[in-house]
């Protein structure tokens, strides 16, 4: 399949590219691909991106959009791959087959074994004899490094009643033995000071050194924060219209956490609401390195205590990023709606002007200020509307990595290692509101089913 066609200096979603190019490397990848043909989306996020692409080593092609140069070089190193990719599959068929043989049901089989497959693929090329052999170790050293990390597990082990009954004293308690709140002026001096840091990342977007960021962590400003969060704080963002909690939780104070037996991705509470399950069914879920994590009885009995610190989360530079994160959130502006504003500081400036530059957001301006925003259905505005309250979804973002973090001992040390991740999160949802803006586009341009002819006996 030859390379797509594109205009000189014209920039195009990378994702387009990779599917083009995976669809011209022809049969063999089944067992990697969807059902149209395309890549599945673990299939770029464990092996594409991060074993082919490799944009830490060539960070111009760790872009979104892509110029012509940088299109053609990753098209060539997705078909300089072809035979590697096939062999992955292969040896991914391989390692489920050995999978069921041996009973193993825990984990998804793609999050455990794909990249996997493809170091068997790169170093053994497609299975030939002794494969077999191979990929049963494979299965039993991946389940071994997984036993006791996964989200059956954690059914299991919290299913037990006298469990439950001693970990619900130990929330009573830890709940009940929590810090007085602070005073108000604690509580605005931490907000001012992340104003300071915020403004310190700099018109670049690059984080540069600051000693408020390190004050900021040593103060324990963020447990001054979430302690204001225990006792209904308000107003501490300036406006009276905001929720000192940004969507943290849907109460006006977050409640005592409770045990929980299940979890849905698709119904999970707002982050200071959650379960204790509900907090590890998501670290669980989303880590594609279970070997890293504390086994489940570990990882519970740390939730614990977590669930009912400031915040939900152990780490002070962590806590500190929930704080700069609700200051940068309060801030950010992407349908344009206004000009900036003296509270503004260089990192709203930088992410603001990244986003209003978003093609699906500019779409979504016009139909929020256009007479009839959307009356092809309201599917637009309904996006609109959540363009003008940005908060919400940026800190519900901020705060799961900021958990995850916590639940691996993984502090943020520095500004820069903060703005990365707080950048990170903006760029995440900017992408997010940019898919479901291009699924809605397709939604109302599609033409209407036909209506079916009564059928006459």
């Amino acid at each position: 399949m030859p390379p797509v066609s594109q205009p000189t200096g014209e920039r195009r979603p990378r994702a387009m590219f990779i599917d083009h190019a995976w669809r011209g490397l022809g049969p063999g990848l089944e067992s990697l691909s969807g059902p149209g043909g395309a890549p599945l989306t673990r299939t770029v996020k464990l092996i594409v991106l991060p074993l082919i692409v490799r944009p830490a080593l060539r960070p111009e092609l760790a872009a979104d959009f892509l110029g012509p140069a940088q299109a053609a070089r990753l098209q060539g190193l997705i078909r300089e791959s072809g035979e590697r990719l096939a062999a992955t599959a292969q040896w991914f068929t391989l390692l489920k087959r050995a999978r069921r043989a041996l009973g193993i049901v825990a984990g998804n089989p793609q999050d455990l074994y794909f990249q996997r497959c493809f170091e068997l693929a790169t170093e053994h090329g497609a299975p030939s004899a002794g494969a077999d052999a191979l990929a049963r170790g494979v299965v039993e050293d991946v389940a071994d490094t997984t036993n006791g990390r996964t989200v059956e597990e954690l059914k299991g082990y919290l299913a037990d009643a006298l469990r439950r009954s001693r970990l619900d004293g130990e929330l009573v308690t830890a709940w009940e033995g929590r810090p007085p709140a602070p005073a108000a002026a604690d509580t605005a001096a931490a907000v001012a000071r992340a104003a300071e840091v915020l403004e310190a990342c700099g018109a670049t977007g690059r984080a540069g050194n600051s000693p408020e960021y390190a004050s900021m962590v040593e103060a324990g400003h963020g447990g001054v924060f979430g302690r204001a969060l225990w006792a209904h704080a308000s107003g501490v963002w300036g406006r009276d219209d905001l929720p000192a909690h940004l969507g943290l939780t849907a109460r006006q104070v977050p409640p005592r956490p409770g045990i929980g037996r299940g979890a849905s991705t698709a119904t999970l509470p707002a982050p200071l609401d959650r379960t204790l399950f509900e907090r590890l069914f998501v670290v669980l879920q989303s880590s594609t390195r279970r070997e890293e994590l504390p086994t489940v009885p570990e990882l519970v009995g740390r939730e614990a205590g977590r669930s009912c610190a400031p915040l939900g989360l152990y780490d002070e530079s962590l806590r500190v990023a929930v704080v700069l994160g609700g200051r940068l959130a309060v801030g950010l502006d992407p349908l344009g709606t206004g000009e900036p504003v003296p509270e503004w500081t260089a990192a709203h400036r930088v992410v603001n002007s990244r986003w209003r530059r978003e093609a699906s957001v500019l779409r979504a301006r016009r139909m929020t200020v256009s007479a009839r925003p959307d009356p092809d259905g309201g599917v637009l505005d309904s996006i609109a509307r959540d363009l003008r309250t940005p908060w919400a979804a940026y800190m519900r973002r901020l705060w799961v990595r900021l958990h995850g973090r916590d639940v691996r001992d993984a502090p943020l040390g520095d500004l820069a290692s903060a703005w990365a991740v707080l950048d990170g999160v903006a760029r995440s949802v900017m992408m997010d509101h940019r898919a479901r803006v291009r699924s809605a586009l397709r939604t109302l341009s599609a033409p209407p089913a036909p209506v079916a002819e009564p059928r006459t006996t």
